[in-house]
């Protein structure tokens, strides 16, 4: 059978040097990360309860109270969700199945931050096994039934959280009285933020972190090159597999999901605008070129403006069709990209949300203005309506569209979390001194590993390079087949 592939003992991962300047990125290691918390959160429809899980005492049916979500007596139902994720997420499944005799995180304590939804409840039992002391908190669910039933894991988290919740249940799993974290699992550096600013006791003995996200990648990279990165981190978010299905293939089906869900727009015909034309902007670009949307890019990198150019798209700045657009979709990771100024000038009915990572791309904030009336449609839709009687759609206040307002495929994420688990053993199995405090990306033969591990879902059948084959392109037959900076 085939074994778990690791990184051998004298190879590094490949170190990222860090950057200055780099585009789509916009906050520090200083600044309360309070927008990004509400990225993670969505509405709490008017059928909800409306008592803060805060002020509710539940107990699980084994008599634990050690989590607070939103009803436990969904569990069974969350239950069942998670049972038809595991079937479109047999590469986690495998891995997990195959870690089990060797337990890699026996002894490891993760503390965790993430969306929750069916699918990252299956990622939440790690190879491995439940039972060895993980303690995650998944921050803004989007499918508050999968909370109640992750084995083994204490969970922070329910749907329409508010940012007093999101901190506090960030703190909950941090500070527990009897046990320490010794790993962190991040997704936007909340999580290590907070570590670092609350507990800096806790942050220094801190094995490894692995974040997923741009924002959370930047922020690490800011830690290190002031020097106060104390543990070696992994940056997830760059590897091959998590860029391309997370991304590009994952964005180019969710964004219509989400558009679809809350609007019922028909797409044929209409003029959109995609801020970034990066993995996220690539993906939605295509699908709203399949169904025959009209669809301008803005870019301030050259050469991703070029990819567009030459995919068929017209590169223009957002002030220069912003009068005329239909949709407008932000996906650059940056802030302030529309402005009051663009808002002002959009047509009746303009559709305005957002794809990137976090909620600042989108200034919400200067629509909660005496002048202009907020009037909610449906869930996650609002209508911000001008003194003239113009109304501009806003989805999910701004928050990511894929999360709030629809679903992210299960495949991606069996992809991602496999990336994730991968990282995990890495760092925590890693002997000391193999990384030193700094940023890693994953090697390309784990990049590789993650993908072969998701081939048989296809009925895949990769060719075997032959020994002359092989010596002729001076690679190994059994790969890594990319370099590392690729």
């Amino acid at each position: 059978s085939q074994q778990i592939q690791f990184a051998d003992d004298m190879q590094e991962f490949t170190k990222f040097p860090t950057k200055t300047g780099r585009r789509s990125l916009s906050r520090s290691i200083s600044q309360s990360s309070t927008d990004s918390y509400s990225s993670a959160a969505s509405y709490t429809d008017s059928s909800d309860d409306e008592v803060s899980p805060r002020e509710k005492q539940q107990t699980n049916s084994k008599g634990s109270s050690n989590f607070c979500v939103k009803n436990i007596k969904q569990a069974e139902f969350g239950r069942r969700e998670i049972e038809i994720a595991e079937q479109d997420m047999s590469a986690l499944i495998s891995l997990r199945k195959r870690a089990q005799g060797e337990k890699p995180l026996a002894g490891a304590k993760i503390v965790g931050c993430t969306h929750i939804t069916a699918q990252t409840a299956v990622s939440g039992c790690l190879p491995g096994g439940p039972g060895e002391g993980h303690q995650l908190f998944h921050g803004g669910d989007t499918n508050s039934r999968g909370a109640p039933v992750l084995a083994g894991v204490a969970v922070f988290a329910w749907k329409g959280e508010s940012e007093d919740d999101f901190w506090w249940c960030i703190d909950r799993c941090v500070n527990v009285d009897g046990w320490q974290a010794n790993m962190i699992l991040d997704d936007g550096g909340d999580l290590t933020h907070w570590v670092y600013k609350k507990y800096p006791s806790v942050f220094k003995k801190i094995r490894g972190i692995v974040e997923e996200s741009v924002t959370g990648v930047h922020r690490l990279y800011q830690l290190s090159k002031a020097g106060k990165l104390c543990v070696p981190a992994m940056n997830v978010n760059d590897s091959v597999t998590k860029q391309k299905f997370d991304n590009l293939y994952c964005c180019r089906e969710s964004i219509l999901d989400g558009l679809k869900r809350t609007t019922d727009v028909m797409f044929g015909g209409k003029q959109v605008v995609v801020c970034g034309y990066g993995e996220v902007g690539k993906g939605c670009c295509a699908a709203l070129k399949a169904l025959g949307a009209i669809v301008y890019v803005t870019e301030i990198d050259p050469i991703c403006a070029l990819q567009a150019c030459m995919d068929g798209f017209r590169v223009v700045k957002l002030s220069e069709v912003i009068r005329q657009v239909d949709v407008v979709i932000t996906c650059t990771g940056n802030k302030n990209v529309v402005t009051r100024e663009h808002l002002d000038r959009m047509k009746n009915s303009c559709i305005v949300c957002n794809m990137g990572h976090s909620n600042t791309e989108i200034d919400v904030t200067s629509l909660r203005m005496p002048e202009l009336t907020w009037e909610r449609v449906r869930s996650q839709v609002d209508h911000v309506i001008w003194p003239d009687g113009k109304r501009v759609v806003l989805l999910a206040e701004g928050r990511l569209l894929n999360l709030s307002c629809s679903t992210v495929p299960t495949f991606v994420l069996s992809i991602t979390a496999t990336t994730q688990a991968l990282a995990l053993i890495e760092l925590y199995n890693a002997p000391e001194g193999r990384y030193k405090q700094d940023v890693y990306l994953l090697p390309k033969k784990m990049d590789e590993y993650v993908a072969s591990l998701h081939l048989p879902s296809f009925d895949a059948h990769l060719t075997e390079l032959t020994d002359d084959q092989a010596k002729y392109l001076g690679l190994n037959k059994n790969g890594p087949f990319k370099p590392n900076y690729y």
